[in-house]
């Protein structure tokens, strides 16, 4: 009995995390209509300033979204900070490389300063990776609010949630419906690599040695562009830092699936996209049409945003993005 009453209870929690996912329980864009009207304008003006200083924080605070939804819903929890680094700030996904926590504390400063003790740090990060993306040459979409913060960050949750650089297509469309999201929603967010940086450690595989064969290249590389990438990673720095993942990198457009198309895609989960005939279609798509990619992306990112969202009752709104609230 006591078996089944537990298997009742996680049918039961999987159940109301996913109608959380479906529904993005009572998320609106007018949330914040009589608390914070000028939110919205508080943090762009915030968002274009920290990207002017450092263009590289484009794809930080968005790739900070991102992180932040995957594991535990769109909660704020990648923010929060462990004194024993067993946070989801500390796993290996994202200790060293992920970016933007300084620049969202200093957003989450001047939100207070105009409305204090009402904006969560949950929706500063999904206005603040939709006006990075604007800010470079991607297209606006509507933000719903109402994210409320977590309480809870965890390491080993980020470690087997987030998806892998180095995924199959079956992989990472299960990684991605474990979610909420489809295949073409997956497709579809990887297009945010079009401003994303990367560096050896990731491409050193698929140059040297591969699967384990002596001197083998992945035969999913161009030739001419592994050529290319050997001499920016020699096997041994894995650290050094490759740049841009398109031929426009710093913009937002989509160059990066016509990279993919063209077998220049630096991560193996790139390259994955068009080894299924239904992503190959989106890939097509996305890189013959680049209006309607903007478009889709900012449709899977409404979607992505309402991930396991906290509100009403639950969560709180933090004062600092970093700690939860002293009880």
């Amino acid at each position: 009995m006591a078996l089944a009453g537990s298997r009742c209870a996680l049918i039961f929690s999987t159940i109301l995390f996913m109608a959380a996912v479906v529904s993005g329980a009572k998320l609106s864009k007018y949330h914040y209509y009589k608390t914070c009207p000028k939110l919205e304008t508080v943090v762009r003006n915030k968002v274009d300033e920290i990207v002017n200083a450092d263009l590289g924080m484009a794809p930080g605070l968005l790739r900070l979204h991102f992180h932040d939804c995957f594991v535990r819903g769109c909660d704020g929890s990648v923010l929060l900070d462990s004194a024993s680094n067993s946070a989801e700030k500390d796993a290996p996904p994202n200790f060293g490389s992920l970016r933007g926590f300084a620049e969202v504390d200093a957003i989450k400063d001047t939100v207070e300063s105009a409305c204090p003790g009402v904006v969560s740090c949950a929706d500063i990060l999904a206005l603040a990776a939709r006006d990075a993306v604007v800010k470079v040459g991607g297209k606006y979409w509507s933000v719903p609010l109402g994210r409320k913060d977590g309480f809870t960050s965890s390491l080993v949750e980020a470690n087997t949630s987030l998806p892998s650089p180095f995924m199959t297509f079956p992989q990472l469309v299960q990684n991605f419906a474990a979610v909420g999201l489809n295949a073409k929603d997956m497709v579809i967010l990887s297009g945010g690599h079009t401003i994303g940086q990367a560096h050896c450690a990731v491409v050193i595989p698929r140059l040297y040695n591969f699967n384990g064969v002596a001197g083998a290249t992945d035969p999913s590389l161009d030739p001419k562009f592994a050529n290319f990438l050997r001499t920016l990673c020699p096997s041994d720095e894995p650290l050094t830092f490759v740049g841009q993942m398109d031929a426009t990198n710093g913009t937002f457009d989509n160059k990066y699936f016509k990279a993919v198309k063209s077998r220049r895609g630096l991560f193996s989960s790139d390259a994955a996209l068009i080894t299924n005939s239904f992503g190959r279609r989106v890939v097509n798509i996305a890189a013959k049409y680049p209006g309607s990619f903007l478009k889709d992306f900012g449709k899977s990112m409404v979607k992505m945003g309402k991930i396991g969202v906290l509100t009403g009752s639950a969560g709180e709104i933090r004062q600092v993005c970093s700690a939860v609230n002293s009880s």
